[in-house]
């Protein structure tokens, strides 16, 4: 029997990184989620039965609300974690979870949604975060020693799982260590195609805050005299609506029912900033629009230039402004849109994630690619992973996932434009 661990780097707020969580704990059930502090009003109430273990950095003072403060504890806190019952230690990392320790036998799988951004991109994040520069000299010395501690971390990792191309460019760059692209999961089904034309707007839906760059959207909209929503709020709000034009709406929050219907409707959706991975690029296609994005990041990976959408390729509200006042809505298959996104369902993700860890617990050598169903169709080399063994472990083995025929919608796409 091989037992296995979950650990997570803190469960004080909801994001795509507590999606994958749920992804997880859907896999394997029965296994605990290590983490650094656990605030359960603060999380989906599902949560309260899942067997979810704080460390000791849970009872610091306002961590719940306030974990940032408290950076330097966190190697600490996660380095002298006892996993030593485990055969098997899957984290989900942004921050520092990866840097648990497991018996020498042991295998860790670190499921890495980017290397540790405020260590390894310092001046990006502090700028995002909107700290002065007298707190970003302060944090240098902590952020070196933070480097070298992150990096020796990353050594002791058995195997790494990536996001995107973006993010194992970044674990190749930053721990010189080679990993596999399991992308995260992206819900598909709450987002469908209305089978009506698109209507004349455009559409952002995001957090407003500086790094999603939603100022060059309003600027080239200003510029082209079109029509943008953006849904969504925070601290850029103000500043955003200051330099808005007459065509510009502002609806921040709203509910789950308007997104869908606004993605729906949308002539297509603008993603301007750069993303590790970027799951509503995924959830417009899976409504069936076309997306506009900037051209690097994890938008490579999840639109198609000429068949999903396009990609301006200078963060420039004028680069943006010229794609936007020629783009034709009505050149994209919503069938194609929404096929595109698919293949990143959560089904998708289950089964390629139960597959590598059921293999790396076997001691067998995980596959060094998942082959995405455009490869698949377009290869006459059979995946893979297409036939799993089967590992008689009671630990490991997980709710069987419903089958995944998507063949009939992916036919629609031309196999050959899927490759431009």
């Amino acid at each position: 029997m091989h037992a296995l661990a979950i650990v997570h780097d803190w469960l004080n707020q909801v994001g795509g990184a507590e999606d994958v969580l749920a992804e997880m704990h859907a896999l394997y059930p029965h296994a605990p989620i290590y983490t650094s502090i656990y605030a359960p009003e603060k999380m989906p109430p599902a949560m309260r039965d899942w067997d979810i273990r704080p460390n000791w950095m849970n009872r610091l003072p306002g961590i719940h609300d306030h974990h940032q403060p408290y950076l330097p504890l966190y190697p600490l806190a996660f380095v002298h974690l006892d996993l030593s019952s485990y055969d098997v230690v899957l984290s989900n990392k942004s921050g520092f979870c990866h840097g648990v320790r497991v018996r020498e036998d042991a295998r860790h799988i670190d499921y890495c949604l980017t290397p540790t951004r405020y260590v390894w991109m310092h001046d990006a994040y502090l700028q995002r975060e909107g700290f002065g520069k007298g707190v970003a000299l302060a944090m240098k010395p902590l952020l070196a020693w933070l480097r070298r501690w992150d990096y020796e971390a990353a050594q002791r990792v058995t195997h790494f799982i990536a996001i995107s191309t973006e993010v194992q460019e970044r674990i190749r760059r930053f721990y010189h260590r080679e990993s596999v692209i399991i992308y995260p999961p992206v819900d598909t089904e709450r987002f469908r195609p209305s089978g009506q034309p698109p209507e004349p707007f455009f559409l952002v839906l995001s957090r407003l805050i500086p790094y999603k760059r939603i100022d060059l959207a309003v600027r080239a909209c200003n510029i082209v005299g079109c029509r943008l929503i953006v849904v969504g709020d925070g601290r850029d709000r103000e500043a955003l609506e200051a330099i808005a034009g007459p065509t510009i709406e502002f609806r921040g929050r709203v509910s789950d029912a308007e997104a869908e219907d606004l993605m729906a409707r949308c002539q297509a959706f603008i993603f301007p900033g750069l993303e590790d991975f970027g799951i509503t690029p995924l959830q417009a296609q899976a409504a069936g629009r076309p997306v506009i994005a900037y051209g690097a990041g994890g938008a490579l990976d999840t639109v198609i230039p000429g068949v999903t959408g396009e990609f301006f390729h200078e963060q420039t509200p004028e680069a943006l402004a010229e794609l936007l006042d020629t783009f034709d809505s009505n050149r994209y298959d919503p069938a194609a849109c929404r096929a595109n996104a698919e293949r990143f369902s959560a089904e998708r993700f289950r089964r390629e994630l139960s597959d590598y860890v059921q293999r790396v617990a076997a001691g067998q050598e995980p596959p060094s690619a998942y082959l995405s169903d455009v490869d698949r169709i377009n290869s006459t080399t059979p995946q893979t992973a297409a036939n799993p063994p089967t590992i008689p472990t009671h630990s490991l083995e997980s709710p069987q996932a419903g089958k995944d025929d998507r063949s009939s919608v992916l036919s629609l796409i031309n196999p050959g434009a899927l490759l431009l």
